[in-house]
């Protein structure tokens, strides 16, 4: 199973390195990553494997929700196939 991990705010050295510490910690695994920066807002997503995460995708998005409010940046997990749901027409 797959999900998405958005990343939004004002960009600062080691956004990337901490979410995808936090990604490794819970075995989980980066399948494709892009990010830019916008003047100096960051933003990211990533897919993601979570079949083989330590932690059920409801925790680990509210530990990554945690994590952005440390690091003053918006970050969210959804697994990919809610993800696909809410963009079809």
């Amino acid at each position: 199973m797959k999900a998405v991990i958005t990343v939004v705010g004002k960009d600062t050295v080691g956004i990337m390195s901490c979410v995808s510490t936090a990604c490794s910690e819970e075995n989980i695994n980066i399948v494709e990553v892009t990010q830019s920066i916008l003047h100096d807002i960051f933003a990211m997503i990533m897919v993601v494997e979570i079949s083989q995460a330590k932690v059920s995708c409801a925790q680990f998005a509210d530990m990554m929700g945690e994590l952005g409010k440390q690091r003053g940046l918006v970050i969210h997990v959804m697994r990919e196939d809610v993800f696909d749901a809410m963009h079809k027409i």
